[in-house]
């Protein structure tokens, strides 16, 4: 594995493009060759988060790495937050790229995103890699809305905004602190990058409506899973040790039949931050065989 140097900048080799899709317009990084890997990002971060992963995973993988709707580089129209519509911007990426079959790697947000591309699209995936965030509605939701860790999870709209404009960083830096396991390893260079890209004009409401869209999610999953459907693609459901640890795998059995479950160790929520290498080589090794060689495999 090549050396970890913590930036958040891709390799040169990786193009960057803007693709229109379902209404909007995602900015959306391309780069290697092989079998295509799409990693999602989750809140308080961008698609920057996966660069260490998108290098090596490049050396064998076609990797595609959009930012999300509303956030990082996107455009940042003011509907569709609900999870169900990032999923069909997601499809439509990958109808411009000329992508059929994937294997999708999602983190926090990105994993609501992820669920619902994998009940859209469930033909379309090889395996699936959901790390460190609940589903809503999906196993255990009810009760982990409980954590007085999520308030967050109903703050929005237009009087918090003005709480948090020109403070966004203070903001942030909530999030980075409480959910590590040591705030130190999600480093300076990184929260100025992020901070920056979440002012934005547009930005942080377009972070809002991702949660407030939540209830919409939870009865959007719930009503697939009343059909008696399953993901039956392989999955592996990972938890930063310091955070969902095994939760994570209980959540996705609750809709999925293959589910593999694994820790991160040492690390909190942010587990490319925090141990990316131990990240890296986990995802590798089940992308490639269904192994779990890297984190701590249970």
């Amino acid at each position: 594995m090549p050396p970890l140097t913590g930036t958040r900048s891709f390799p040169t080799d990786f193009r960057t493009q803007d693709i229109q899709t379902n209404g909007t317009t995602l900015s959306v990084r391309v780069g290697g060759n092989g079998p295509a890997v799409v990693l999602l990002h989750g809140y308080a971060e961008t698609g920057d988060m996966w660069a260490p992963m998108a290098v090596d995973l490049a050396r064998d993988h076609q990797v595609i790495v959009p930012d999300l709707r509303g956030l990082g580089l996107s455009s940042k129209p003011a509907h569709g937050y609900d999870k169900k519509t990032p999923a069909a911007d997601i499809a439509g990426v990958l109808a411009d790229l000329g992508v059929d079959q994937i294997d999708l790697v999602a983190h926090d947000i990105g994993n609501m995103v992820a669920f619902q591309f994998a009940v859209q699209h469930p033909e379309r995936i090889r395996r699936l890699v959901l790390i460190d965030a609940p589903i809503p509605g999906i196993g255990p939701w009810d009760d982990i809305l409980k954590s007085p860790m999520l308030w967050h999870f109903r703050f929005g709209g237009a009087d918090m905004e003005r709480l948090v404009a020109g403070r966004e960083r203070i903001y942030l830096d909530r999030f980075w602190n409480e959910f590590s396991a040591d705030p130190a390893r999600f480093d300076e260079e990184a929260r100025v990058h992020y901070a920056e890209l979440y002012a934005l004009p547009g930005a942080m409401r377009a972070g809002f409506a991702q949660f407030a869209a939540f209830d919409q999610d939870a009865a959007d999953n719930r009503a697939w899973l009343a059909t008696g459907a399953r993901l039956r693609m392989p999955v592996l459901a990972v938890g930063g040790e310091k955070s969902f640890g095994t939760t994570m795998a209980v959540v996705m059995r609750s809709a999925a039949d293959d589910v593999r479950e694994s820790v991160i160790p040492d690390s909190g929520h942010w587990v490319m931050e925090e141990n990316p290498r131990a990240t890296i080589a986990l995802v590798r090794g089940f992308l490639a065989d269904g192994s779990l060689d890297g984190g701590n495999p249970l």
